[in-house]
Protein backbone atom coordinates (compact mmCIF):
# COMPACT_ATOMS: atom_id res chain seq x y z
CA UNK A 1 0.00 0.00 0.00
CA UNK A 2 1.20 3.47 -0.97
CA UNK A 3 1.17 4.95 2.55
CA UNK A 4 2.12 1.81 4.49
CA UNK A 5 4.02 2.73 7.65
CA UNK A 6 3.04 6.39 7.51
CA UNK A 7 0.81 8.39 9.82
CA UNK A 8 -1.59 11.19 8.92
CA UNK A 9 -3.50 13.83 10.84
CA UNK A 10 -6.89 14.69 9.36
CA UNK A 11 -8.73 17.57 11.01
CA UNK A 12 -12.49 17.85 10.74
CA UNK A 13 -12.56 14.08 10.23
CA UNK A 14 -15.74 13.36 12.16
CA UNK A 15 -17.91 13.60 9.05
CA UNK A 16 -18.13 14.74 5.45
CA UNK A 17 -14.95 15.31 3.45
CA UNK A 18 -12.75 14.88 6.50
CA UNK A 19 -14.19 11.45 7.30
CA UNK A 20 -13.90 10.34 3.66
CA UNK A 21 -10.29 11.54 3.59
CA UNK A 22 -9.38 9.71 6.78
CA UNK A 23 -10.83 6.48 5.38
CA UNK A 24 -9.13 6.89 1.99
CA UNK A 25 -5.71 7.45 3.58
CA UNK A 26 -6.32 4.45 5.84
CA UNK A 27 -7.12 2.29 2.80
CA UNK A 28 -3.81 3.46 1.36
CA UNK A 29 -2.06 2.12 4.46
CA UNK A 30 -1.71 5.14 6.76
CA UNK A 31 -2.41 5.20 10.48
CA UNK A 32 -4.81 8.04 11.19
CA UNK A 33 -5.16 10.72 13.82
CA UNK A 34 -8.77 11.85 13.72
CA UNK A 35 -8.64 15.46 14.93
CA UNK A 36 -12.14 16.78 15.42
CA UNK A 37 -13.96 19.24 17.69
CA UNK A 38 -16.84 16.75 17.98
CA UNK A 39 -15.50 13.95 20.20
CA UNK A 40 -18.22 11.37 19.40
CA UNK A 41 -17.73 12.03 15.67
CA UNK A 42 -13.98 11.61 16.03
CA UNK A 43 -14.43 8.32 17.85
CA UNK A 44 -16.84 7.01 15.20
CA UNK A 45 -14.40 7.72 12.39
CA UNK A 46 -11.52 6.27 14.42
CA UNK A 47 -13.55 3.09 14.79
CA UNK A 48 -14.04 2.90 11.03
CA UNK A 49 -10.30 3.35 10.47
CA UNK A 50 -9.57 0.56 12.94
CA UNK A 51 -12.04 -1.68 11.09
CA UNK A 52 -9.90 -1.17 7.97
CA UNK A 53 -6.93 -2.65 9.82
CA UNK A 54 -5.10 0.59 10.54
CA UNK A 55 -4.27 2.23 13.85
CA UNK A 56 -6.39 5.22 14.79
CA UNK A 57 -6.27 7.91 17.46
CA UNK A 58 -9.22 10.21 18.14
CA UNK A 59 -8.03 13.61 19.37
CA UNK A 60 -10.62 16.28 20.21
CA UNK A 61 -9.11 19.41 18.63
CA UNK A 62 -10.04 23.05 18.19
CA UNK A 63 -7.80 24.36 15.39
CA UNK A 64 -8.23 27.93 16.65
CA UNK A 65 -6.32 27.05 19.85
CA UNK A 66 -2.50 26.84 19.53
CA UNK A 67 -2.34 24.62 22.61
CA UNK A 68 -4.69 22.12 20.96
CA UNK A 69 -2.54 22.01 17.82
CA UNK A 70 0.62 21.41 19.82
CA UNK A 71 -1.07 18.67 21.85
CA UNK A 72 -2.44 17.09 18.68
CA UNK A 73 1.01 16.80 17.10
CA UNK A 74 2.65 15.62 20.33
CA UNK A 75 0.01 12.91 20.78
CA UNK A 76 0.51 11.83 17.18
CA UNK A 77 4.23 11.43 17.61
CA UNK A 78 3.81 9.65 20.96
CA UNK A 79 1.37 7.17 19.44
CA UNK A 80 2.85 6.65 15.98
CA UNK A 81 6.45 7.84 16.28
CA UNK A 82 6.41 10.29 13.38
CA UNK A 83 4.17 12.36 11.15
CA UNK A 84 4.20 12.27 7.34
CA UNK A 85 0.86 13.76 6.36
CA UNK A 86 -1.26 16.60 7.68
CA UNK A 87 -4.69 17.32 6.20
CA UNK A 88 -6.50 20.43 7.41
CA UNK A 89 -10.22 20.38 6.51
CA UNK A 90 -11.74 23.23 8.48
CA UNK A 91 -15.23 23.51 7.00
CA UNK A 92 -16.97 26.84 6.61
CA UNK A 93 -16.09 30.35 7.61
CA UNK A 94 -18.34 33.07 8.98
CA UNK A 95 -20.40 35.17 6.63
CA UNK A 96 -21.38 37.68 9.29
CA UNK A 97 -21.79 40.43 6.71
CA UNK A 98 -25.18 38.83 5.97
CA UNK A 99 -26.35 39.48 9.50
CA UNK A 100 -26.20 35.79 10.35
CA UNK A 101 -23.70 33.00 10.81
CA UNK A 102 -22.85 30.59 8.02
CA UNK A 103 -20.00 28.97 9.90
CA UNK A 104 -18.66 27.76 13.18
CA UNK A 105 -16.11 30.40 14.17
CA UNK A 106 -14.63 33.76 13.32
CA UNK A 107 -12.77 34.06 10.02
CA UNK A 108 -9.53 35.26 11.54
CA UNK A 109 -9.52 32.40 14.04
CA UNK A 110 -10.13 29.68 11.47
CA UNK A 111 -7.64 31.19 9.06
CA UNK A 112 -5.08 31.37 11.86
CA UNK A 113 -5.62 27.70 12.54
CA UNK A 114 -4.94 26.92 8.90
CA UNK A 115 -1.67 28.82 9.06
CA UNK A 116 -0.52 27.40 12.38
CA UNK A 117 -1.27 23.72 11.85
CA UNK A 118 0.87 22.92 8.77
CA UNK A 119 3.55 25.24 10.11
CA UNK A 120 3.75 23.39 13.41
CA UNK A 121 3.83 20.05 11.65
CA UNK A 122 6.66 21.29 9.45
CA UNK A 123 8.60 22.54 12.48
CA UNK A 124 8.50 19.04 13.94
CA UNK A 125 9.48 17.38 10.67
CA UNK A 126 12.38 19.70 9.98
CA UNK A 127 14.26 18.16 12.85
CA UNK A 128 14.11 14.74 11.14
CA UNK A 129 15.70 13.57 7.93
CA UNK A 130 14.31 15.17 4.79
CA UNK A 131 11.46 13.29 3.20
CA UNK A 132 8.31 13.80 1.19
CA UNK A 133 5.90 15.06 3.81
CA UNK A 134 2.88 17.07 2.83
CA UNK A 135 0.67 19.25 4.96
CA UNK A 136 -2.42 19.93 2.87
CA UNK A 137 -5.44 22.19 3.23
CA UNK A 138 -8.72 22.60 1.44
CA UNK A 139 -9.46 25.88 -0.26
CA UNK A 140 -11.81 27.34 -2.84
CA UNK A 141 -11.77 29.21 -6.12
CA UNK A 142 -15.48 29.57 -6.79
CA UNK A 143 -16.90 33.00 -6.00
CA UNK A 144 -20.30 33.47 -4.39
CA UNK A 145 -21.71 36.97 -4.54
CA UNK A 146 -23.72 36.31 -1.36
CA UNK A 147 -20.56 35.37 0.59
CA UNK A 148 -17.84 38.03 0.27
CA UNK A 149 -16.16 37.18 3.59
CA UNK A 150 -16.20 33.48 2.73
CA UNK A 151 -14.64 34.25 -0.66
CA UNK A 152 -11.92 36.33 0.97
CA UNK A 153 -11.12 33.63 3.51
CA UNK A 154 -10.81 30.95 0.84
CA UNK A 155 -8.60 33.17 -1.29
CA UNK A 156 -6.41 33.54 1.78
CA UNK A 157 -6.21 29.74 2.06
CA UNK A 158 -4.76 29.56 -1.45
CA UNK A 159 -2.27 32.33 -0.65
CA UNK A 160 -1.22 30.56 2.56
CA UNK A 161 -0.75 27.34 0.59
CA UNK A 162 1.65 29.00 -1.82
CA UNK A 163 3.57 30.75 0.96
CA UNK A 164 4.00 27.55 2.97
CA UNK A 165 5.02 25.62 -0.14
CA UNK A 166 7.79 28.12 -0.82
CA UNK A 167 8.88 28.26 2.81
CA UNK A 168 9.22 24.49 3.22
CA UNK A 169 10.21 23.22 -0.24
CA UNK A 170 13.87 22.99 0.78
CA UNK A 171 12.86 20.65 3.59
CA UNK A 172 11.23 18.25 1.14
CA UNK A 173 7.77 19.20 2.37
CA UNK A 174 5.03 19.70 -0.21
CA UNK A 175 1.98 21.88 0.47
CA UNK A 176 -1.08 21.86 -1.77
CA UNK A 177 -4.73 22.69 -1.37
CA UNK A 178 -7.84 21.13 -2.85
CA UNK A 179 -10.75 23.34 -3.88
CA UNK A 180 -14.07 21.46 -3.76
CA UNK A 181 -17.31 22.49 -5.41
CA UNK A 182 -20.83 21.76 -4.15
CA UNK A 183 -20.40 18.68 -1.97
CA UNK A 184 -23.29 16.58 -0.68
CA UNK A 185 -22.71 16.79 3.06
CA UNK A 186 -24.56 17.90 6.18
CA UNK A 187 -22.85 21.24 5.68
CA UNK A 188 -24.38 21.63 2.21
CA UNK A 189 -27.83 20.94 3.65
CA UNK A 190 -27.29 23.83 6.06
CA UNK A 191 -25.81 26.10 3.39
CA UNK A 192 -28.70 25.51 0.99
CA UNK A 193 -31.17 26.47 3.71
CA UNK A 194 -29.29 29.59 4.80
CA UNK A 195 -28.35 30.93 1.38
CA UNK A 196 -31.73 29.93 0.01
CA UNK A 197 -33.34 32.03 2.72
CA UNK A 198 -31.11 34.97 1.82
CA UNK A 199 -32.15 34.77 -1.84
CA UNK A 200 -35.77 33.82 -1.24
CA UNK A 201 -35.36 30.37 -2.81
CA UNK A 202 -36.43 27.05 -1.20
CA UNK A 203 -33.46 24.78 -0.34
CA UNK A 204 -34.33 22.14 -2.95
CA UNK A 205 -34.58 24.74 -5.70
CA UNK A 206 -31.39 26.42 -4.52
CA UNK A 207 -29.57 23.09 -4.82
CA UNK A 208 -31.15 22.42 -8.20
CA UNK A 209 -29.97 25.77 -9.54
CA UNK A 210 -26.43 25.08 -8.34
CA UNK A 211 -26.54 21.60 -9.85
CA UNK A 212 -27.44 23.11 -13.23
CA UNK A 213 -24.11 25.02 -13.21
CA UNK A 214 -21.97 21.88 -12.85
CA UNK A 215 -20.68 20.67 -16.26
CA UNK A 216 -20.39 17.05 -15.08
CA UNK A 217 -24.04 17.13 -14.12
CA UNK A 218 -24.07 15.86 -10.53
CA UNK A 219 -23.37 17.03 -7.02
CA UNK A 220 -19.95 16.25 -5.64
CA UNK A 221 -19.47 13.42 -3.14
CA UNK A 222 -16.97 13.54 -0.23
CA UNK A 223 -15.12 10.64 -1.84
CA UNK A 224 -14.47 12.73 -4.97
CA UNK A 225 -12.37 15.06 -2.84
CA UNK A 226 -10.81 12.32 -0.72
CA UNK A 227 -9.57 10.46 -3.80
CA UNK A 228 -7.65 13.51 -5.00
CA UNK A 229 -6.21 14.12 -1.54
CA UNK A 230 -5.04 10.51 -1.55
CA UNK A 231 -3.30 11.12 -4.87
CA UNK A 232 -1.59 14.25 -3.54
CA UNK A 233 -0.42 12.27 -0.51
CA UNK A 234 1.20 9.66 -2.74
CA UNK A 235 4.59 9.59 -4.42
CA UNK A 236 2.78 9.94 -7.75
CA UNK A 237 2.30 13.60 -6.84
CA UNK A 238 5.89 14.00 -5.69
CA UNK A 239 6.58 16.93 -8.04
CA UNK A 240 3.45 18.90 -7.18
CA UNK A 241 3.59 21.69 -4.62
CA UNK A 242 2.08 25.12 -4.10
CA UNK A 243 -1.00 24.26 -6.16
CA UNK A 244 -4.71 24.94 -5.69
CA UNK A 245 -6.37 21.99 -7.40
CA UNK A 246 -10.05 22.37 -8.29
CA UNK A 247 -12.14 19.24 -7.75
CA UNK A 248 -15.55 20.61 -8.62
CA UNK A 249 -17.03 18.88 -11.65
CA UNK A 250 -15.87 21.67 -13.97
CA UNK A 251 -17.22 24.71 -12.10
CA UNK A 252 -13.82 26.39 -12.38
CA UNK A 253 -11.78 25.68 -15.49
CA UNK A 254 -8.22 26.88 -16.09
Amino acid sequence: MELQGQSAIVTGAGRGIGRATALELARMGADIVVAELDKPGAERTAGEVTALGRRALAVPTDVTRPADLTAMIERTRAAFGRLEQCRDLPGRFDASDHGGSLGHGADHQRQGGLLRQPGRAADHDRAEERGDRQPGIDGGQDRQRQQPSYNASKAAVISITKSLALAHAADGIRVNCVCPGFVETDMWTSVSKELGALTGVPPAEFTSRRLATIPLGRMERPEDVANVIGFLASTKAGYITGQALSVDGGLVMH
